[in-house]
């Protein structure tokens, strides 16, 4: 027999142990607390996690805190392998500071603190040429006619106030590319704050799926860098040219300057690394000796988008409270909860906290195309994602349309009116959601799924998304709907069933 909630006069037309039954799944709810979701949303968005970047030390260490709560709660790990974690692998690709430089003569411009690559695909090479000077703007076909740089390391000097490259800049940094030149440096006249800042996210590791093969393209060494204007002077020493007079110019039409004596060398050197990150995987095996062979997944992505430039307070940190801390904690607290039922529902639980959301749901795809058990013997996927925020009374649970999930949850819902929560349709079919969470990669495998979402709000990517502006009441009221409708499902005689229409567009795809 199915349970839902039953008011006061029901319970008591009830068998004593349906009574009990219902009493301890009441009981397990209430463990539920406001002040739990607060202190772990606190623990995961905590500046000690640096943001949660996938990968990195922080999302780890977020990792290994989930697993010591499911194995403290007495869930067995659900990994391939027995434990909480399943790693999948990354290639992670980044410049080389020490095998990356410009050189003429004996002066050398470093990665980094000189230049830093600017556009293109990532190369690896190294080219030495003669050096020209462009300056001026104006006819590129008139300025750059006979072949005036070609075969030559280009330096193209933008005016003194351009700390970045505008429409014009860029027609002209392709006439060049495409006119022969060896390598373009683009001046910059960024300060040390936006430089620093640049530097940051520009020499950071180029982060790609490690279990899909990439196409690898075959391409000249034509680096396109920017170089600061302190750098510049070094480079131009005993040409007989001044950075101040060349940006006077920049009004003027443009000029070529091909300078004499030492040659320039330009070289790009990156690391290819294999690295990997974490998915948590927790399980609490069902009572029923058919049913435990089956599984309720309840899911949410445990990361964020790591460490950007600082804001005029000096913050660097996206902590991500609501996006998606409020997620992660509910699947915890849900977790808790199930743990300490009297008798665990019929049906096995599968508690998953996956990565590289924010990289494209990377982690919920190596784990759908890995899973521990078969595709077929999972029955549904509950995922929470930005549940903390918004209205105290409302939440959307996205999917209820595209099988009989959507039924099961109102039925729920409306039977637990003590929670003050509606569960409401998608308002915002427009943005796609349907598509952008970690649920969709388990409807893509045939699984009927509901995505619980409180919609995004000023804070959202924003280093603003902090532990202090979570609703942890409402959180903690969002969590005990989705136990309680686990429960349900796990419970159930017949497992959940698709619209055939949806089935056909989601999963099927388009004939």
């Amino acid at each position: 027999m199915t349970l839902i909630r039953l008011s006061a006069l029901a319970l008591l037309a009830l068998p004593v142990s349906l009574c009990a039954q219902q009493s301890g799944i009441d009981a397990a709810a209430r463990t539920i607390t406001e002040a739990d979701y607060m202190r772990r949303v606190g623990i995961m968005a905590h500046d000690s996690m640096q943001g949660r970047d996938t990968p990195s030390p922080g999302l780890d260490k977020t990792a290994a805190y989930i697993a010591s709560e499911f194995e403290r709660m007495g869930l067995r790990g659900g990994a391939p392998d027995g434990s909480f974690l399943q790693r999948y692998p990354l290639r992670s690709v980044v410049a080389d500071p020490v095998e990356s430089y410009v050189q003429r003569g004996d002066t050398r411009l470093e990665l980094g603190a000189d230049v830093l690559p600017l556009l293109g695909d990532v190369m690896n090479g190294e080219s030495t040429a003669g050096l020209a000077v462009v300056s001026g703007s104006g006819n590129t076909a008139a300025g750059l006619a006979d072949n005036a740089v070609r075969g030559r390391h280009v330096l193209l000097v933008l005016p003194s106030t351009a700390s970045g490259v505008d429409q014009e800049a860029y027609r002209t940094l392709v006439a060049l590319t495409n006119a022969g030149a060896s390598s373009v440096l683009v001046t910059n006249s960024a300060g040390d704050d936006v430089w620093a800042a640049n530097r940051a996210g520009t020499l950071r590791a180029d982060v790609a799926r490690g279990w899909v093969e990439s196409v690898q393209r075959v391409q000249d060494f034509l680096p396109v860098l920017q170089i600061r204007n302190s750098a510049v002077a070094e480079l131009l020493r005993g040409s007989g040219l001044d950075l101040g007079v060349l940006q006077a110019r920049s009004g003027g039409a443009l000029r070529v300057d091909r300078v004499s004596g030492a040659n320039v060398s330009v070289a790009l050197r990156y690391r290819d690394e294999e690295v990997t990150a974490p998915n948590v995987v927790a399980i609490l095996e069902g009572s029923d000796p058919t049913l435990r062979e089956e599984y309720v997944v309840i899911s949410g992505h445990m990361d964020h988008v790591g460490i950007g430039a600082p804001d005029q307070n000096g913050d660097s940190i996206f902590n991500g409270a609501d996006d998606n801390a409020s997620g992660t904690t509910a699947v915890i607290e849900v977790a808790e909860a199930m743990a300490a039922l009297p008798t665990p529902p019929r049906r096995s639980v599968m508690f998953l906290l996956v990565s590289g959301e924010e990289k494209g749901l990377w982690g919920s795809e190596y784990f759908a195309d890995n899973l521990p058990v078969s595709s077929d013997r999972i029955v549904a996927d509950l995922n929470a994602d930005m549940v903390g925020r918004n209205w105290p009374d409302t939440i959307v649970a996205i999917g209820k349309e595209h099988s009989d999930l959507g039924t099961t949850l109102e039925r729920v819902n409306a039977a637990h009116p003590e929670l003050g929560m509606t569960a409401i349709d998608d308002l915002w079919p427009e943005e796609s959601f349907y598509t952008r969470s970690d649920h969709y990669n388990f409807a893509r495998a045939g699984v009927p799924i509901l995505f619980f979402f409180n919609g995004v709000h000023e804070d959202y990517h924003g280093r603003d998304d902090e532990p202090e502006r979570i609703d942890a009441e409402k959180a903690a009221r969002v969590a005990k709907l989705v136990f309680y409708l686990g429960v349900e499902l796990a419970d159930l005689d017949e497992r959940p069933k698709w619209n055939p229409e949806s089935y056909e567009r989601i999963v099927d795809g388009p004939s």
